[in-house]
């Protein structure tokens, strides 16, 4: 495992333009060159948006296009959440896309129904872990930050991922949830937010940061715009495990799914 330099795009999201945001990012990306991880925000080509399906990308298509175009210059990953839609149906979907052009996917898992996400998309049954530079990473999305279970470290990653569009109104329960995340999985963890107004006029405050296995904040873009750059200690990470090793104590559990 070796260090790894993260760059976190924080930044205005305009509803339902795709075309426009993935131009206002191009400028912001340029400054991410020398990064082994780009993320971007939950849903960066629409914002969280009811009318989102009718701007959604094919597999294959634009974003993914953009994504790999970005990766490839700058030889890294891009990661952010963008609407899709597969046959039917429609899913919030993280794409992993390496430089290479290949890439993994997560769908979001719990759908924010207070928003009535959950009538309008399908969730995902699976998890993703994927690996960079000796780190296996877990990718979410959002809503997923509330739910432990589903987020709970199983030996089987050393960094939590969470893209989100994440009103301003419940940003202590965004950066505490982040905290908590980090401190009963004694792994880094990385949260990825927006900034700005939607369409209802509702305002996300930022507050995207990474936190240490032990919870000290490592970084705190507050509600900064641009892209923000950090390179995590992969020592700390390592040494912190091993001088207060809880995860030995870990229940064992099995997951069933709600439907």
């Amino acid at each position: 495992m070796q260090d790894l330099k993260l760059s976190l795009i924080q930044t205005f999201i305009t509803p339902d333009d795709p075309e426009l945001n993935l131009a206002a990012y191009e400028p912001l990306l340029r400054r991410a060159r020398g990064s082994d991880l780009v993320v971007l925000p939950e849903v960066f080509t629409t914002g969280f948006s009811a009318s989102a399906r009718n701007h959604a990308e094919v597999v294959g298509g634009r974003a993914y296009e953009w994504l790999a175009r970005w990766a490839r210059e700058l030889d890294a990953v891009v990661t952010g959440s963008v609407v899709v839609r597969h046959g039917e149906q429609y899913s919030n979907r993280l794409i992993w896309m390496k430089p290479s052009g290949d890439y993994l996917q997560y769908d979001k898992r719990h759908l924010f129904r207070m928003a009535g996400e959950h009538k309008r998309y399908v969730g995902s049954s699976e998890r993703l872990i994927v690996e960079l530079k000796g780190w296996r990473i877990l990718p979410m999305i959002c809503y997923d930050l509330r739910f432990p279970v589903w987020s709970r470290n199983r030996n089987d990653y050393d960094m939590a991922l969470y893209v989100a569009n994440w009103p301003a109104a419940r940003s202590l329960h965004w950066r505490r949830l982040l905290q908590a995340r980090a401190i009963e999985n004694l792994s880094y963890v990385v949260g990825v937010n927006r900034i700005g107004e939607d369409e209802k006029s509702q305002k996300y405050s930022g507050d995207s940061g990474i936190y240490g296995p032990d919870g000290e904040t490592v970084l705190d873009l507050e509600d900064r715009n641009g892209c923000f750059t950090e390179t995590v200690s992969a020592e700390r990470l390592v040494n912190y495990r091993e001088s207060f090793p809880a995860h030995l104590d870990a229940d064992d559990f099995t997951l069933h799914l709600r439907r």
